[in-house]
């Protein structure tokens, strides 16, 4: 049984979240005394406990503070003494759907759930969205607090109708240890003590129910070791890291999970205090530094392993619970980070939504906020992803916005596909490098963005037909001939742009690996498919130009009509009207699409060849 216990204290708004929690930690001695004094003497307007009496839902009064003050939010964590002299660490989860991201990190650690239901208004969405995260994120033992007993006399026919509702979720998520518990935080009924007013309740208080929970110790097991850093001095190398899982010992022979490498370890390095000494092991959730028998490579990110090797593979499917504001767009590149692990991915397929109340699937193509979803995601590289159900430190994963590092999405892992395993990239004799030699001149990825009627397609046919003309080989992929034909499946919406670009992206990279000059003309109106787009290529092969050209000024132009589609209303979705163009930050070249073309090939040629052309 673990000697610690993490618990996420969940619930929607105004089930009373705060007044159990406060009464839990009062009432077990946990909260300072000041706090207490507080407490009994400080009132919110409307508040009907008499002065001298405590407010329990004052004693997680700084959170409630930020809400209001509409700051960032974030978990707030309590410790607690239980009676059989384990430690708990509840985190308090804001109840508020917005910040159901909050809610979804503090159940990423927890072993056990608290979910409080309001028996007066009954279960709301939240409610089950709050079960759905647990359930994914792995908690396996649920409290559930049927909340405000005293609001509805104690009914017992209420409280089994609720506990009913409640356990159809809990089934479908597969968290087996449901115990239900009729509460009411405001009297103190079933909290610490068994109450008269519920005769016909004969399980276990709440603060039983938290302690019964039995938890596994993770230490058992094959060893997991994420190598978070490389500690190198003279005579002295060494690899550092947090021991996800299992139990780290000298004389283990450990294995590389990416190359299959393996040393035997002869030394642990760690820290009392300030003072190093050397520990006999080191078990889950703790920080060493190994020292190997030999040098073998290892870089950060790596994992080291005892027993079989999780599989390498670039393609997985994973559940998302989606927190950002901006919806998921599949073909757009993220950066996915889990542990030190940090690797470019993109979510090539939506799978289906998930609804939460009723536990049905929905085909959907997009994830808003809030919503969960399971997805395939390809990453840029093969890496040691392992299900989550086996291991949360190596199973979970966040989603990462590339521009603005926003965290997007927490995922887990399901399963590597089978096509990560079965496709093989050949690597052909014949290179890239063989074929600059035979054409004489670099090979080079030219990228002209900027409104529709900005000039780039114009300007793209002038420069391949200067190009031509000095016997350089190139080619033209334009927007709109591309979808006429590989991108004709795809709209305008902001997904379907991503994925427009994903794969314009990639037809360049072969185009570029044939050796050729390949000159993008795409409306590209995002600053992060643009930038997915030139991480498919080292410095200096791909080269950004923004078309600049007033919107007026396209607009007067209007050659494909779409701008008086938009004004009559048939074309919701036009760059520049309907839709946000994001300017480039940091495009090699900026063009004015009201200059002579002859001005802007010239200012090309000279940045794209310089060498060559010279």
């Amino acid at each position: 049984m673990k000697a610690l216990i993490r618990v996420v204290v969940c619930g929607s708004v105004d089930d009373g979240k705060s007044t159990l929690l406060g009464r839990l930690l009062a009432e077990t001695g946990s909260i300072p005394e000041d706090q207490l004094e507080s407490a009994r003497f400080t009132r919110r307007p409307g508040s009907t406990i008499p002065l001298g009496e405590i407010d329990y839902s004052l004693v997680t009064d700084g959170l409630e503070a930020e809400r209001e003050q509409g700051i960032t939010i974030d978990v707030a964590y309590r410790h607690l003494m239980l009676p059989s002299r384990r430690r708990a660490i509840l985190a308090d989860a804001p109840g508020h759907e917005q910040y159901t991201r909050n809610m979804a990190v503090a159940a990423s650690t927890a072993d056990v759930g608290i979910l409080l239901i309001d028996a007066m208004r009954g279960t709301k969405r939240q409610t089950h969205r709050h079960l759905t995260v647990c359930g994914l994120m792995g908690v396996r033992h649920v409290v559930l607090a049927v909340n405000k007993l005293d609001g509805v006399a104690y009914d017992k026919g209420i409280y089994e109708e609720l506990v009913a509702e409640v356990s159809d979720t809990a089934r479908r998520m597969e968290i087996h240890s449901v115990i239900p518990v009729p509460v009411s935080a405001l009297v103190g009924d079933n909290v610490l003590a068994h109450s008269p007013n519920t005769p016909w309740y004969h399980g276990p208080t709440l603060l039983d129910a938290l302690d019964a929970a039995d938890i596994p110790e993770e230490n058992d097991g094959d060893v997991r070791l994420p190598v978070q850093t490389i500690i190198r001095a003279t005579h002295f190398r060494g690899y550092g890291g947090l021991v996800a899982q299992g139990t780290v010992r000298a004389g283990q022979r450990v294995t590389v999970a990416q190359s299959g490498q393996q040393a035997t370890i002869v030394r642990l390095h760690g820290l009392n205090g300030t003072e190093p000494y050397e520990p006999e092991q080191v078990v889950t959730g703790e920080s060493v530094t190994i020292e190997l028998d030999k040098d073998i490579d290892i870089a950060r990110a790596d994992l080291l392993v005892t027993g079989e090797p999780p599989q390498l593979a670039d393609r997985f499917a994973a559940d998302v619970v989606w927190m950002s504001d901006q919806q998921l767009a599949h073909g757009r590149s993220y950066t996915l980070r889990s542990g030190p692990l940090e690797v470019p991915a993109t979510v090539t397929n939506v799978r289906h939504r998930l609804d939460v109340t009723n536990g049905n699937t929905m085909a959907a193509r997009l994830l808003e906020i809030n919503d969960v979803g399971r997805v395939e995601i390809a990453t840029s590289r093969p890496v040691n992803l392992e299900a989550y159900t086996e291991s949360r430190e190596t199973g979970g994963f966040i989603l990462v916005d590339r521009m603005t590092g926003e965290t997007l999405a927490a995922g887990l892992t399901r399963f590597a596909l089978r096509r990560a395993t079965n496709v093989v990239p050949h690597h052909f004799e014949v290179d890239r490098a063989a074929r600059q030699v035979l054409n004489g001149h670099p090979a080079k990825v030219l990228w002209l963005t900027g409104f529709s009627g900005s000039g780039k397609s114009t300007i793209a046919d002038a420069v391949e037909r200067k190009l031509h003309s000095l016997g350089i080989r190139s080619f033209v992929l334009d927007g709109d001939n591309l979808r006429s034909g590989l991108n004709k499946d795809l709209g305008f919406t902001p997904e379907d742009r991503a994925e427009n670009v994903r794969r314009v992206a990639e037809v360049s990279r072969l185009m570029y690996d044939a050796g050729l000059v390949a000159i993008v003309a795409l409306v590209s109106p995002f600053r992060a498919d643009r930038e997915a787009a030139r991480a498919l290529f080292d410095d200096g092969e791909f080269l950004e130009a923004w078309v600049d050209t007033p919107i007026e000024v396209a607009m007067e132009r209007d050659t494909k009509g779409l701008y008086a589609k938009s004004k009559a209303g048939t074309l919701p979705n036009l760059t520049g009207v309907g839709q946000q163009y994001e300017v480039p930050e940091d495009a090699e070249l900026r063009l004015s699409g009201t200059d002579p073309v002859e001005q802007n090939v010239e200012t090309i040629l000279e940045a794209l060849l310089p060498d060559t052309i010279a």
